[in-house]
Parts: structure tokens; C-alpha cells; sequence
């Protein structure tokens, strides 16, 4: 007679949200992850898993649990501090199926939390050299950027692109202009990823280090993404969202070396993509007096491997990049954000 098979104890310690996680700047985040604890052991006795040990630092506003399934298979939970994204996620590994991306076992969209295959979540592309890391980045969105299904539920450009737009008009008019934009995830001013700058009726820009030179950099970014979108091309694929050399982590299994993870799906075309490509680690790129010319022949290369437009390209960067750079003031990184708004002057 077999002998009897138990369902595996519990870890002692709870597991607990890293520390940027219960220190962040976003009341929900923090809210959220008071609860992760107990949703862990939920989604640990529904799906026989047993917890191991927190990825630390983990995903930016994301708690990521290694686990085993019940037969014993490795495997990595993910809680999201902003659990309506889950669900595309999901949809997106399940699209890809494995080719470029992480595979997603199971998706609980309500609770926010994916059941994924475990990579090794302490080495990125991040560890190889800059010239290295980008064309191992390039290489595994080759295998992404495929053509979406019908009726599939990712956003588009436009849309996607409307919330960071929307974050930067107020940033240079107090009235909020442009507040009809469609936004598929409720990212104004005050919810998700961008904050409120200030209080209603304040000039939202005087929180920032050097207003007049920031205002004409905004608006140029704000003019050069509606011209993007007036000449788009016809191209539409599946694009991973955030791709760059942290979301690539080394596999650990027999498919690749490099696969992709953390996607925020979006339907549009490369060259929006590859933008959030084109800079990664700005301080590299500056590091030397050619620093202007650096950039624009990294930049010039990076659009003949790709195959994209490189003054859509170029528009693209400076947009996401002014984007991320005044985010980052607003949100207390003032070296991060001046780097970036830097980088951007240069281009």
C-alpha cells in the first residue's frame, strides 16, 4: 500500500513585503502590501505551494515569492501591488507561450497574483557589459514582438502613452488640459504611477529643481509625442511594455539564456519599444566629454538593428525619457531624474 502523501509544512516566518514596497510613496502600494502576508498563505494552500523565501529587492511595485509546486517543481509567485494588472500579464506570457518570456502557470486576476516558472532572479542583463547587454535585449524582443490576436485586451500606444502625457501637461498647466485622454489604467495625476505634484490651485512644476528650463523640455516632449501619433505607422505587434536589461533575468532553463519578465503589454510599434531600450543606464552613455555624440551614434545603431525609423526612435526616447526624468523629481530620485533629463537634452 502506497504510503499516505502530506501536503508540505508551512515555513516558521511569515513572508514579508520587501521594505520599498511598505515605505512607498503610493498610499494603495503600501496599503496592498500590509496584506501580502496572508494572501500568501492563501494562494499557498489553493495552489499547493510551498513558500521558500522574498526576492529582495524584487519587482518595483511588485512582491515576488520562490516556491515549490506540489510536486516539488520550482517556481515563483508573484503578488502586484496594482493587482488589475495580473490579468494582462497573464494574457501576454500566455501569448508568447514561453518564446522570450517567462511561462505563467496560473493567473488569480482578483487576488492580482501569478504562479510563474522560476528563472534566476538575481542575474539581469544588467550584469553583462552595456554594448552586450543591449544586443541580448534587442535579441529577446525579436521573439516578442509578434502580431496580437483578435480581440485581444492589451492597450494601445496611444492610450498607453496618454497617462504619461497626461502627467506632464499638468506639470506645465495647473488646469489639468488634455484630462479627456483615454487611459486604460487610471495613471492621472494622483492615482498609480504618477503622483499628484501638489496640492489643487499650485503651480504643479515649482516642486522641481529648475523650472524654466524644465517647462520648454516638457512641452517639447509633449509636442514631439503628438507628432509620433499623427504619423504612426501601420505597425501593430505585441510589444513587452518595459523592456529593457532588468526585465531580461537569465532563464535557467533549456529554451534560452535570456528571457523576459514583468511585462506591461502594449500593442503598437517598435520604435516605442526600443525607446525604453535606448536608455538604459543614461551614466554610461554621458560618462565621457563626447558624451552628445556618444549617445546619437548609440542611438543611430541601436534604429539600423532594430529596423526603425531613427527620428522615431529619437522622438520616442526623448518623450519616455522626459517622462521617466520628471516622474523620478516629483517622486524624491533627484540624481535619477536629472540624468535622465540630461540624457534627453542631449538627443
Amino acid at each position: 500500500m502506497p504510503a499516505p502523501v502530506f501536503p508540505p509544512d508551512r515555513p516558521a516566518t511569515r513572508m514579508e513585503p520587501p521594505a520599498h514596497l511598505a515605505r512607498s510613496p503610493r498610499a494603495a502600494i503600501r496599503h496592498r502590501a500590509t496584506g501580502f502576508p496572508a494572501l500568501v498563505d492563501a494562494l499557498s494552500d489553493r495552489w499547493g505551494l510551498t513558500p521558500e523565501r522574498v526576492v529582495v529587492p524584487g519587482g518595483r511595485a511588485s512582491m515576488v515569492i520562490l516556491v515549490r509546486t506540489a510536486d516539488g517543481t520550482p517556481g515563483a509567485l508573484k503578488l502586484h501591488g496594482r493587482p488589475e494588472r495580473a490579468g494582462p500579464e497573464h494574457a501576454a506570457l500566455r501569448a508568447w507561450d514561453g518564446r522570450g518570456a517567462v511561462r505563467s502557470w496560473r493567473c488569480d486576476p482578483r487576488a492580482g497574483a501569478l504562479l510563474l516558472e522560476r528563472l534566476r532572479p538575481a542575474v539581469s542583463l544588467r550584469s553583462l557589459p552595456e554594448a552586450k547587454a543591449v544586443l541580448e535585449t534587442v535579441s529577446v524582443g525579436r521573439r516578442l514582438w509578434v502580431e496580437p490576436e483578435p480581440g485581444h485586451p492589451f492597450p494601445d500606444v496611444t492610450a498607453r502613452s496618454a497617462a504619461g502625457a497626461r502627467f506632464l501637461r499638468w506639470m506645465v498647466s495647473s488646469d489639468a488640459e488634455g484630462a479627456g485622454e483615454a487611459d486604460p489604467f487610471g495613471d492621472g495625476p494622483g492615482n498609480g504611477r504618477f503622483p499628484a505634484p501638489g496640492p489643487p490651485g499650485a503651480d504643479p512644476i515649482a516642486c522641481l529643481p529648475d523650472p524654466a528650463a524644465l517647462r520648454p523640455m516638457i512641452r517639447e516632449a509633449l509636442e514631439t509625442r503628438a507628432e509620433l501619433l499623427a504619423t504612426a505607422p501601420a505597425e501593430r505587434l505585441l510589444l513587452h511594455g518595459r523592456l529593457c536589461q532588468g526585465t531580461v533575468l537569465a532563464s535557467g532553463t533549456d529554451r534560452a539564456p535570456w528571457l523576459a519578465v514583468g511585462p506591461e503589454p502594449v500593442v503598437g510599434e517598435r520604435a516605442w519599444e526600443v525607446a525604453r531600450v535606448a536608455r538604459d543606464r543614461p551614466e554610461d552613455l554621458m560618462a565621457t566629454s563626447a558624451g552628445p555624440v556618444r549617445i546619437r551614434r548609440a542611438l543611430a545603431r541601436l534604429a539600423e538593428t532594430v529596423e526603425v525609423d531613427r527620428e522615431r526612435l529619437r522622438g520616442w526616447t526623448v518623450f519616455r525619457a522626459v517622462e521617466s526624468g520628471v516622474l523620478r523629481l516629483t517622486t524624491g530620485d533627484r540624481i535619477g531624474g536629472e540624468t535622465l533629463l540630461e540624457f534627453a537634452a542631449r538627443l
